[in-house]
Formats: structure tokens, sequence, C-alpha cells
């Protein structure tokens, strides 16, 4: 990703904390933190999601575990369209993200993934009926489904 986007900071007791606009408070400012504002930016910005389709750190049970993950964009009609795990910068994409990931995907179906540091991201599209996983080389644009 070859953008970085504003994000308004304060430091209350020697602690940065960010503000985030999609959930409208002050959050302790934290590397993984900084790569997921960056990245709702990003796909605001440049690829057209509207911020009323995203939820941030949203909260789903499962296997009897409350699980949060970082970003989820729905689609027009409500359903889950785009799963985003985000880490921080100094840490590696590897099997266990994917794992996380994919453990999501299989309670909400959403039909693309999205693993990033803020250097490298790997967007998956998922064929529901297919049953196969085809990587892209870029994340769709926006097209008001």
């Amino acid at each position: 990703m070859d953008h970085s986007f504003s994000i308004k900071t304060k430091l209350v007791n020697s602690k940065e904390y960010l503000f985030d606009e999609l959930r409208k408070k002050w959050i302790l400012s934290t590397p993984e933190e900084e790569v997921r504002q960056q990245f709702w930016k990003y796909l605001h910005f440049k690829k057209k999601y509207p911020v009323s389709l995203m939820a941030i750190e949203k909260t789903i049970a499962f296997n009897g575990k409350n699980k949060r993950f970082d970003l989820l964009i729905y689609d027009r009609n409500g359903n889950p369209n785009i799963i985003v795990e985000c880490k921080a910068r100094n840490t590696r994409i590897n099997e266990s993200t994917l794992d996380q990931i994919l453990s999501y995907q299989y309670k909400i179906s959403a039909k693309y993934l999205i693993l990033t540091n803020g250097e490298k991201t790997y967007c998956l599209e998922i064929d529901l009926t297919e049953k196969k996983v085809i990587y892209l080389e870029d994340i769709p644009q926006y097209v008001g489904q």
C-alpha cells in the first residue's frame, strides 16, 4: 500500500491515542491499530468502499469463543463481503494468520479475504460454489454491488 492517510492523535498520560473516525472514539495507538486505521481509509478513499458498509473490530461467537476481526465490509444487502485481518508492520503474514482469517470465513462466508501488515497485502477471493480460493493481484474496486 503506497499511501499514508492523516490520523488525529493526542497524548494522554504520555500514551498516544488516535481518533478512529469509524468508531467515533479515541483508541490507544498500537502498531496494529495504525495499520487498521490506514487500511480502512485506503479502502474508502482509494477503492471507494462506503464507510456505512464498514464495521471495525466486530465480535462474532465462534466455537463457543468470542472472536474479534479487524474489519468487515458488507455488501449493499448487509451480507459480509470482505474480511480484513491487520497485523503490525513488523509482523509477518504467515500460515497462522491465514488460519485465523479462514476460521472467520468459515463462520460468515465473505466473498473476499484480505490480510495486511501495511507493507504486504494479500487478497483472496473465495468461490463458495466451486470451493476454491483465488489469489488476486489487487483489491477489487467498490462497484455498488
